[in-house]
């Protein structure tokens, strides 16, 4: 598979050799022809933006510039959080809202368990992880209140 939307089912997109990637779905999983940084953009653009640009948007809102959050898709909230720097080999993106719970495996490993009970097992530190899940909680929640205020402000009329 060449192109790949991210979407609602999209759990986790991970470097599979250095130009392919796996995707991690509820019910299965794709081996894409694109480096996850790339499927991360293309997404974006699909939707209507580019990486480029949500990154700006998310360094602008959490005053940050580094392993940025990506909100994805904003209607339906997909926000997606890197495990390195987004530029690394060994990027691994992870959806927010898919995650049910997670917990240290070692000194750098963090295991996740999503909200349909898969597990996955990633290289980043337990602190590093929830740093990453609160950094992506914080974009979520501006954006989505930003939302409610333009919604009311809207209703009001």
């Amino acid at each position: 598979m060449n192109n790949y939307e991210i979407n609602d089912e999209t759990l986790a997109i991970m470097p599979n050799d250095i130009w392919n990637s796996i995707v991690i779905e509820d019910d299965c999983d794709y081996e894409v022809s694109k480096k996850p940084l790339d499927i991360v953009d293309y997404s974006c653009k699909y939707f209507g933006s580019s990486y480029s640009g949500r990154k700006i948007g998310a360094s602008n809102i959490l005053n940050s510039g580094y392993k940025l959050p990506i909100l994805v898709e904003d209607t339906r909230n997909l926000v997606f959080f890197p495990t390195t720097s987004p530029k690394d080999n060994d990027c691994t993106w992870i959806s927010l809202k898919n995650i049910k719970s997670y917990h240290k495996i070692d000194k750098n490993k963090t295991e996740i368990e999503f909200k349909n009970g898969k597990l996955l097992v990633v290289d980043i530190s337990y602190n590093s992880f929830n740093n990453q899940v609160m950094r992506a909680s914080r974009l979520e929640s501006i954006i989505r209140n930003r939302k409610e205020i333009i919604d009311r402000i809207e209703k009001a009329k």
